[in-house]
């Protein structure tokens, strides 16, 4: 299953970081940023609950940009 989320992240660099964060959580398959359109989309791995999975997200990307934000 894959999912498209609004972020708010300051630079392309801070969103590499998170990208490598989001990808190294629990239950994500793939994530990938698009810094220019504020965009976030994670392939949840077969059988994981994205409401149970995107706040590790949140918490493992806040991890390496602090102030980062993600809408889900």
């Amino acid at each position: 299953m894959k999912k498209t989320y609004k972020v708010e992240v300051d630079c392309a660099n801070c969103a590499m970081k998170m990208e490598e964060a989001a990808k190294a959580t629990k239950g994500v398959e793939d994530a990938s940023i698009n810094f220019v359109l504020q965009k976030m989309s994670v392939t949840f791995s077969e059988g994981a609950d994205p409401k149970v999975v995107m706040p590790e997200v949140l918490k493992n990307c806040k991890k390496v940009e602090s102030d980062c934000e993600i809408e889900f």
